[in-house]
């Protein structure tokens, strides 16, 4: 798993509207990459809408939202428009970024075969360094958000 002073992984990833986002063209900025297992589930839902709720105060800081799930282009899309979220949510399809960062979620919901990301959230610093991480230990369990604005306005 990736750890704190890592280099980040590079990535490069379709958004919603099957543009690529690579993690190397954010360098300069603060990237707060927010891994989900799944689009339209609640505790997903939850944290991406308070991702936005906090936009303003992460862009203040210089940050960059960034979510990733394994759902299509198309799920995520939809997702964010139903719910109104205005940064990027990617599709690592492949699994290749999940399994970089090291959060791969095997059989997820007792689906054999399954595989999507664990909740976790990784802060890369302007230098393309990891600065700050959390995995969670469930899927159901949410990050410290006053914890991650914390960090970056510090």
């Amino acid at each position: 798993m990736v750890d704190i002073g890592d280099d980040a992984p590079d990535f490069e990833l379709h958004d919603g509207e099957r543009n690529l986002v690579s993690g190397g063209g954010h360098k300069g900025q603060k990237v707060v990459l927010a891994f989900f297992p799944a689009a339209f589930t609640g505790v997903c839902k939850k944290e991406l809408c308070i991702f936005q709720d906090s936009l303003a105060a992460l862009n203040d800081a210089n940050a960059t939202v960034l979510g990733i799930s394994v759902d299509s282009p198309f799920s995520n899309n939809a997702f964010a428009a139903a719910n109104d979220i205005t940064f990027p949510i990617l599709s690592d399809h492949t699994r290749s970024t999940v399994r970089a960062y090291g959060v791969e979620l095997d059989d997820f919901a007792g689906m054999e075969g399954y595989t999507a990301a664990q909740r976790s959230v990784f802060i890369v610093d302007e230098n393309g360094d990891v600065a700050w991480k959390w995995v969670a230990d469930v899927p159901s369990e949410e990050p410290d958000y006053a914890e991650i604005v914390a960090f970056l306005t510090a």
